[in-house]
């Protein structure tokens, strides 16, 4: 679709080539008539009022105003920069200074401090609202309606004015989609050589991605630009003002929190050091920042940027000049200190000498005219629509019609545009700038709705393509899997790709569960050695290892929660001694025990951390705990889960939500060491009483969860006489009472005249045919009474319940069947021959159980 058209540079010129003054609206738009004069002219020619009126190149006067104020008052920094923001933009749009004061809610003491200190500065304002242009020129005034109520009010009575739209339309260029900000400054940065340079305009979003990337392209292809990097975009700025931010951060500052500085300063730690606090670790690279951070409130600002140029041998005139400019160089580096100056620094451009050449950078929200040949629009999102100020001296009106003009001015400019954009991020659909709204007559929610054209992605930026050599190489097969990569696998199987190349950090939870593991292990194989003494000594260790992760005012509820761990494990092995393991194997030594090497005792026992990989099943593991030939025991630090969540989150098909495999997977090994036994896998979670360790109430078998095996299927179970024992001796009440008036052949006999329901729906059962005909058969035997109707309920929500919570032989079946079928399929994907998808079997992942939310991108690719 179309919109007016702007008039051609060329045009404009001619309809006011003949005045004597010629106002306009932007700074640019004047230097783009001037540049077009071909006749001698005295004075200016084409210029806006704040130019006219001020003799010279604008200002930046609510800078120059706050700096005066700063210096002249005891204001705080925030309320005078707040007040001064007020009464220029009132001034600007009311035509004069005190016009502020007749707005009561925005009146206070800095108000009125501030504007009699502004009435004394000389600024292009106060020159605005003193000067008249003389009548006897003619006039020509282009965008009137662009121009505030200050700058008009230096026009004579008699002008003639020109609008910067002409009749006819201008045909929009299509929007060029591409997939990533990168693919788009790669673009720009191919079109542009430092020969044409000057030819050139790329219009951004100063706040956006693109700001950064741009630069960074231009520099290291040598390309000359202007106009983009502010002073506080200066990396060495910017770092330094990042080190007076984490100098305060105070102890709690942990190294991930702090990475884009280490980097600026070359310091350089694993990623495994992220969750730790800074101040915890002992490490020499860290010396000087430690004691930067340290002494900070000691230091005037200019000796902590003194130390900050030893260290990185520069110089930073530009801020120390800017420091001394704002009266604080000796002034000490205090955190409120440091606030305002951050302050500072965000609200207002400190002005810096630029070299005009080259590409130039324009601000999307400051410019309305870019004067060169080929013009880049680079996003044009939402981010590019205009926050008009609320404020009851603005009218939204006319703002708004200001606004939307500059934007269509501003995508006009130019004899070539081209609009480079993206049509979704991270999988959502970017919306374009809210002003396409008014002036597109048709609808649309994302740019590939309008005229647009797809760019694919490039495989290099020559065009040549890299050389292709033939090289030999094969992909190693996985012929085992681990639990918890069989769970993330199955919740997304992209996910557990990326968490085979991408390091995380130490998280505190798992050096405390290690911690705790090594404890128990250590335990069981020399109880006779951990006395109180003992116990001591390991609370403290744990406290000292954990101390990096953990809030200096968390330590005591710490040291109680890590003496109640241990005492609970202590207390569960006294009660429950594990057998001596004569009947298993012996294992190499699993990985090592810091308190088996702290004590100085080996830990040789056959029954503890026993790692297993049983490439018939495909599977592997380390067992916590051989408690007995039929019983796995495993060490559990976070909260406890019942038998019945244990077993929904091992399902198959559909799988979890939340897929945790560990039981199934352990009993599925252990059945192929005992194929014919009932095996038990028990998680004991140690802290999770420790409410009752602490109140001296604890009793050892709430901290047990237990998950059983029978070696058959759940219909022989169901079936057998020792389960019809034991809903008559421990069922519920008419259970008992129907069931014991009955034999066991007659309950058997309706497992051979209908097939029992695979189901944990206890209602579901009830429903069938099975318990249609279990509750006919009993109430022949029986009677027709309520309580043998209630029984039968009763006696299938009992096998409902043990089917919910119990694995039988056909679950671990299934279970050899799936982790088949995973492994085939992983395999698949790791030699390329399909991809690794986002979601998994159950369709989209949980994210609660993503560690790599940020690189799953999601769309098309």
């Amino acid at each position: 679709m179309s919109f007016p058209r702007a008039k051609p540079i060329d045009d404009l010129y001619e309809d006011v080539a003949g005045y004597d003054l010629v106002v306009v609206p932007d700074a640019p738009l004047a230097s783009a008539l001037n540049r077009r004069i071909d006749r001698p002219h005295l004075g200016s020619f084409a210029i806006t009022p704040r130019r006219l009126a001020a003799g010279r190149r604008e200002e930046a006067e609510d800078r120059i105003a706050f700096l005066e104020l700063v210096e002249q008052t005891d204001l705080d920094w925030k309320r005078g920069a707040y007040a001064i923001g007020n009464i220029l933009q009132c001034w600007e749009h009311r035509g004069r200074l005190e016009a502020i004061l007749d707005y009561d809610a925005y009146v206070d003491g800095a108000t009125r401090q501030a504007v009699e200190y502004i009435a004394g500065l000389d600024t292009t304002s106060r020159r605005l609202t003193e000067y008249r242009i003389d009548g006897d020129q003619d006039i020509a005034v282009v965008g009137h309606d662009q121009l505030t109520q200050l700058e008009r009010s230096i026009l004579p009575d008699d002008y003639e004015t020109y609008d910067t739209f002409g009749e006819r339309e201008f045909d929009r260029p299509p929007f060029h989609i591409f997939d990533s900000a990168t693919a788009i400054v790669d673009t720009v940065v191919d079109a542009v050589t430092e020969s044409n340079a000057d030819d050139v305009a790329v219009v951004l979003d100063r706040g956006s991605e693109f700001s950064a990337l741009i630069e960074s392209a231009l520099e290291a292809d040598d390309i000359p630009f202007y106009g983009g990097p502010g002073f506080i975009d200066d990396p060495d700025h910017r770092t330094f003002v990042q080190l007076l931010r984490a100098a305060h951060g105070g102890t709690e500052t942990r190294v991930g929190e702090i990475r884009p500085l280490l980097s600026r300063l070359g310091i350089s730690l694993d990623v495994e050091h992220d969750e730790k606090r800074l101040y915890e670790l002992d490490d020499r690279e860290l010396d000087w920042l430690v004691d930067f951070c340290g002494h900070i409130e000691t230091r005037t600002f200019a000796e902590a940027l003194g130390r900050f140029e030893d260290r990185v041998d520069r110089r930073l005139d530009g801020f120390r000049a800017e420091l001394e400019t704002l009266g604080i160089a000796d002034t000490r580096a205090t955190e409120s200190a440091v606030d305002q100056l951050v302050f500072y620094l965000q609200s207002y451009e400190v002005p810096i000498d630029r070299d005009n050449e080259g590409v130039l950078l324009a601000d999307a929200k400051s410019a309305a005219y870019v004067d060169r040949p080929v013009v880049f629009y680079l996003g044009l999102d939402e981010d590019w629509t205009h926050s008009a100020p609320r404020r009851p001296w603005v009218d939204q009106g006319p703002q708004y019609t200001r606004n939307i003009q500059q934007f269509q001015l501003l995508l006009q400019s130019g004899a070539t545009q081209y609009y480079l954009v993206q049509d979704a991020k991270g999988g959502s659909p970017v919306t374009p700038c809210l002003y396409f709204e008014e002036l597109l007559d048709e609808e649309f929610e994302r740019f590939s709705d309008l005229d647009s054209a797809t760019h694919a992605p490039r495989i290099d930026r020559s065009g040549d393509g890299f050389e292709k050599k033939p090289v030999e190489a094969t992909t190693s097969q996985m012929s085992t899997i681990s639990q918890s990569s069989l769970g993330t696998y199955v919740n997304s199987p992209r996910d557990h790709f990326f968490d085979r190349l991408v390091d995380d950090p130490d998280k505190d939870y798992f050096k405390e569960g290690n911690l705790f593991h090594d404890f128990a292990e250590f335990y069981v194989t020399h109880p006779e050695f951990v006395d109180e003494g003992v116990i001591d000594d390991v609370v403290e260790y744990m406290l000292a290892e954990t101390r990096p992760f953990v809030r200096s005012v968390d330590e005591a509820t710490r040291r109680t929660k890590y003496r109640a761990g241990v005492e609970t494990i202590v207390a569960f092995f006294d009660e429950n001694t594990p057998v001596d393991g004569e009947f298993l194997t012996a294992t190499s030594d699993w990985g090592s025990n810091v308190f088996a090497e702290r004590f100085d005792r080996p830990i040789d026992s056959p029954i503890t951390e026993r790692w297993f990989e049983n490439e018939d099943l495909g599977v592997k593991g380390k067992i916590d705990l051989v408690h007995s030939p039929s019983r796995l025991l495993d060490h559990k630090s976070g909260r406890r889960k019942s038998a019945a969540q244990i077993v929904k989150r091992s399902a198959l098909d559909p799988p979890s939500d939340s897929p945790n495999f560990q039981a199934l997977l352990y009993l599925t090994h252990w059945r192929s060491q005992y194929p014919e036994q009932r095996l038990e896998f028990a998680f004991f979670h140690f802290l999770d009483t420790l409410d009752d360790v602490v109140a001296g109430e604890v009793d050892l078998d709430d901290t047990l969860t237990t998950v059983s095996y029978h070696p058959m299927p759940f219909e022989a179970h169901a079936r057998s006489e020792a389960f019809f024992d034991e809903l008559v001796e421990d069922g519920a009440n008419d259970c008992q009472k129907t069931l014991s008036q009955v034999d066991y052949e007659d309950y058997a006999a309706v497992f051979d005249e209908t097939d029992l329901p695979d189901t944990t729906d206890s209602g579901e059962l009830i429903d069938s045919a099975f318990g249609e005909t279990l509750t006919a058969r009993l109430k022949d035997r029986v009677g027709d009474y309520k309580y043998v109707e209630s029984g039968c309920k009763q006696a299938m929500r009992q096998l409902a319940r043990v089917r919910g919570r119990t694995f039988f032989e056909d679950d671990l079946d299934a279970f050899e069947a799936f982790v088949d079928e995973r492994l085939g399929e992983l395999n698949r994907r790791r030699a390329g021959v399909e991809r690794f998808p986002i979601g998994g079997l159950g369709g989209e992942p949980n994210y609660r159980y993503v560690d790599n939310r940020d690189l799953l991108l999601e769309g098309e690719r």
